[in-house]
């Protein structure tokens, strides 16, 4: 079977990346959280806004 060199580079990196956190979720999710925080990016969210309706909400009534 193929495998890709960069596919097999990103698993061990998110291996390794899981592994220094014992595997722990809570943890890692924390340490994604500190970095974004840490990034000075703009976060954005694109949830959709209360009360909006869309086809699949059952709320849509357009055609």
């Amino acid at each position: 079977m193929w495998k890709d060199e960069i596919v097999e580079e990103i698993h061990q990196i998110r291996e390794a990346y899981a592994k220094s956190f014992n595997y722990d979720l809570n943890a890692i999710f924390e340490d994604l959280r500190k970095k974004q925080a840490e990034s000075g990016r703009e976060v954005v969210t694109l949830s959709r806004q209360p009360g909006v309706k869309t086809r699949w909400s059952g709320g849509y009534l357009g055609g």
